[in-house]
């Protein structure tokens, strides 16, 4: 696979952030997806979201499983660290990396097919363990490396480009991961980067498990009529329940808000996410009511858009196994094998 790489000049006076960073030093080689794909729009949003937030490229470490989706992280952060594993697979990976070296951002890019499909087991269990990372879905509905099959997201009774009717339930990822134990849940959509960027920059604050489920059109395969995953469709059917604007612990951030309610959740590190209420009676503590009120609007041909659910103590993988502060990959020897008496002593505990 060749790749094209962007010019290296640019002009002398672009933007900088607060480690003198421009935008375009976080992105990647020119992006060979199909022109209008929603996956691009996410890069760029994942983009914006890192500049903003000041984070270190080499500190980010993305992964990825198969598909259009996994084919993304070439596209940003072209300095990060980064892992392209088999179809499915990613989870296990990423949460191998994240145990040997917990001072890393762990960033997961996949699509309907690889967590719903052939990955769902996976998606599952690092879910469940609550390891830290920030798990995005590219979710359009369809194969689009193989020309355009109903995935396990696509909606009962959608409609293929060739006119055929899916008769299969669809797997509703974000129902898996607030049932699961997910600590941060969203649900977004590509084409709207004043919901999604503030989201991302969110789950990255998160110490947790974070997974945001991001409806991105196919324009190969699943945008036209009949279809619950075009761009159209997504626009006419989305209800947003909170308008997000993300500020960080650094410094204050002064925004402008139209009439409303505003609810601020504090995150770990002291960050703050605001939430302009739409839906009067929603929680977004409440992870049961999330469920309930998500299957309330699906009923109604609704779907549900913004911050659905984050736990405001949230615990991650390392909390859970008592893990030691110092990264495992920097141990030396002597650390990782105790010696028989170390052994004896763990054996005779078990007696």
């Amino acid at each position: 696979m060749t790749f094209m790489a962007k010019p290296k000049f640019h002009h002398p006076q672009l933007q900088k952030n607060a480690l003198g960073y421009t935008r375009r030093d976080y992105e990647g080689p020119v992006s060979t997806l199909c022109a209008g794909c929603g996956h691009d729009s996410i890069s760029a949003a994942i983009i914006r979201a890192v500049y903003e937030l000041d984070l270190p490229p080499h500190r980010i470490a993305k992964l990825s499983g198969i598909g259009c989706s996994s084919k993304t992280p070439t596209y940003f952060l072209g300095a990060s660290h980064g892992f392209n594993s088999v179809h499915g697979r990613m989870p296990s990976v990423l949460t191998g990396a994240n145990l040997a070296n917990k001072d890393l951002i762990y960033l997961g890019i996949s699509g309907d097919g690889d967590s719903a499909s052939i990955g769902l087991g996976q998606f599952a269990h690092s879910v469940r363990r609550g390891v830290n990372m920030v798990y995005i879905v590219a979710n359009n509905g369809v194969y689009g490396l193989t020309k355009g099959q109903f995935s396990a997201t696509s909606d009962k009774g959608a409609k293929s480009k060739r006119g055929a009717l899916n008769k299969d339930e669809a797997i509703d990822l974000v129902g898996m991961a607030l049932q699961l134990g997910a600590t941060f849940v969203g649900r977004s959509f590509s084409g709207d980067k004043d919901q999604l960027v503030p989201l991302i920059k969110a789950a990255l604050n998160h110490k947790g498990a974070a997974f945001i489920d991001c409806l991105s059109p196919c324009v190969a395969f699943n945008n036209h009529d009949g279809s619950t995953k075009s761009f159209d469709y997504i626009r006419e059917h989305n209800e947003a329940l909170n308008s997000l604007d993300f500020i960080t612990g650094r410094q204050e951030i002064t925004v402008e808000y139209k009439p409303g309610t505003v609810e601020t959740v504090t995150q770990h590190d002291g960050s703050r996410l605001r939430l302009r209420k739409i839906a009067d009676d929603y929680d977004v503590h409440d992870r049961i009511a999330a469920l309930s009120y998500m299957q309330q609007r699906a009923a109604h041909g609704e779907i549900v858009t913004g911050l659905l659910y984050v736990d405001p103590e949230p615990q991650d993988l390392h909390a859970h196994l008592n893990t030691i502060e110092q990264p495992l990959n920097s141990l030396g020897t002597h650390a990782l094998v105790p010696g028989q008496t170390a052994l004896d002593k763990i054996n005779a505990a078990f007696r």
